[in-house]
């Protein structure tokens, strides 16, 4: 016989009793009373919470529920333990040449008949509906006829091609529109301090990796518009960012805006970047200096539109 003391220990957790104190005389019969029972299966382990949720509607509530960048970009810290630092040894590829998809809008999902998808405050949205009534009259002057930089956020949705840089310790993102560049520093660096901080045309961008998913807080940010034919936002506007790659051809950016001067609540917009092939490795970006085309001597009206002057080819 064996004589056993059967102390459950943790068996909600573990299904089971610890065995201890046994000291064996003989076997116990098949089919006896003593005979242990087979271990339950093991409880599975609580699902993560996931980063942001995976549909549109849950993304907007997402940003609802925080009242400003800040706030959120902590909650996704939080969601992601910290972040997990990326290795020489386990890195994303993001190599290659990309393109951004979706309607002219800083929101894709804009149709062609919307004013805009943000919910603006008055003195915005009655500034949006007078340029884009004379952008129908044909009076408009975009602020990079000049070639001055796009800015950010406009940088997420500008056209041309871009091409990204991972590192451990940064990201660049950078694209042939200007020859602008981001950069997105994720080794454990805050903003620049309040004394030295400046608006500056594309923020000041820090950011951390769960995985191989890449979480931005661009805050520091110069006054612009959104995109063409979008609204205009103020310098106090802070930007988060979730960036993906899906598959081999597709990265997705979840970016949410806040702009207490512009904006009611935030502005979610989801932007869609496909890989250009390239084969054979000829397609490069090249150096855009404006100086180089007499088509970009650009002007601006007294009525306010772009007016280019007059050119001829030697």
């Amino acid at each position: 016989m064996m004589r056993c003391e059967l102390v459950p220990v943790l068996a909600a957790a573990l299904g089971a009793s610890l065995l201890i104190g046994c000291a064996q005389e003989d076997a116990a019969p098949a089919g006896s009373a003593q005979e242990q029972a087979p271990p339950a299966p093991a409880a599975e382990p609580a699902a993560l919470e996931p980063l942001v949720p995976a549909d549109r509607d849950g993304k907007v509530a997402l940003g609802l529920e925080h009242d400003s960048a800040s706030a959120l970009y902590q909650t996704l810290i939080e969601r992601a333990g910290g972040g997990t630092p990326l290795t020489s040894g386990d890195m994303p590829d993001w190599t290659g040449l990309w393109a951004r998809v979706g309607r002219p809008f800083y929101d894709p999902e804009q149709e062609f008949t919307e004013l805009t998808t943000a919910r603006l405050v008055p003195e915005t949205l009655a500034e949006l509906e007078r340029r884009r009534e004379l952008s129908a009259q044909g009076i408009e002057y975009d602020p990079i006829s000049d070639c001055s930089p796009p800015g950010f956020p406009r940088w997420l949705a500008i056209p041309f091609l871009r091409e990204h840089i991972v590192t451990p310790g940064q990201t660049w993102m950078t694209s042939e529109t200007v020859n602008n560049m981001r950069r997105i520093y994720t080794d454990g660096r805050d903003h620049t301090s309040e004394e030295d901080a400046y608006p500056l045309w594309y923020g000041d961008s820090i950011g951390f990796w769960d995985g191989h998913t890449l979480v931005i807080h661009t805050s520091q940010i110069r006054e612009n518009i959104f995109h063409r034919n979008d609204p205009r936002h103020s310098d106090q506007i802070e930007v988060v960012e979730v960036w993906n790659k899906v598959d081999d051809e597709m990265i997705l950016a979840d970016v949410w805006a806040y702009d207490p001067v512009a904006l009611l609540e935030p502005w979610y917009v989801q932007q869609t970047y496909l890989q250009v092939p390239n084969p054979d490795g000829t397609l490069r970006i090249t150096y855009w200096h404006c100086a180089e085309n007499p088509n970009n001597v650009v002007i601006q009206t007294e009525e306010g539109s772009s007016q280019f002057g007059d050119f001829t080819f030697d």
